[in-house]
């Protein structure tokens, strides 16, 4: 089995553990897309600077959903070979595409999570339960993340 397939084979059980869901079931909607196409503004491919890889389409391979369905984590999977750190400026340029604020890089053994707002990424041992509130009258959206430990 390819090594790609061993660490999605992972991630896919260490998201349903977290309380994720690939399909609609009595808990509610499925909470995850997959191999979502990601349009690339040129603006944000700018930023990146002239060494950066200049696509303007990609697929983000996991895309977590709140309960309203909206996007927000992007899950950027990594063959178990590689650090997942590899994938970061790819997942940053995923998530800043879709207005995501939130980064899990994971190759299946190694999982790093990053808040695009607070420094860099930083290893964690389990995925992370989201907990999302909605302000309507207070502004846009936010959204609480919860790392189990």
């Amino acid at each position: 089995m390819e090594k790609e397939a061993k660490a999605r084979i992972r991630i896919n059980g260490l998201l349903q553990r977290a309380g994720w869901r690939f399909f609609d079931n009595e808990n509610g909607p499925a909470n995850i897309a997959l191999e979502i196409n990601a349009k690339i503004k040129k603006k944000v491919l700018d930023q990146f600077g002239d060494d950066f890889e200049k696509t303007v389409d990609g697929f983000v391979d996991y895309l977590l959903l709140d309960s309203k369905g909206f996007p927000c984590a992007v899950l950027e999977a990594k063959s178990e070979k590689l650090d997942p750190l590899v994938g970061k400026e790819q997942a940053r340029k995923y998530a800043k595409s879709l207005n995501v604020r939130f980064i899990i890089l994971s190759n299946g053994n190694l999982h790093y999570f990053w808040d695009l707002e607070h420094g860099n990424p930083s290893i964690i041992t389990d995925f992370p339960f989201f907990s999302h509130r909605f302000h309507t009258d207070q502004g846009p959206r936010h959204t609480e993340i919860y790392l189990s430990i």
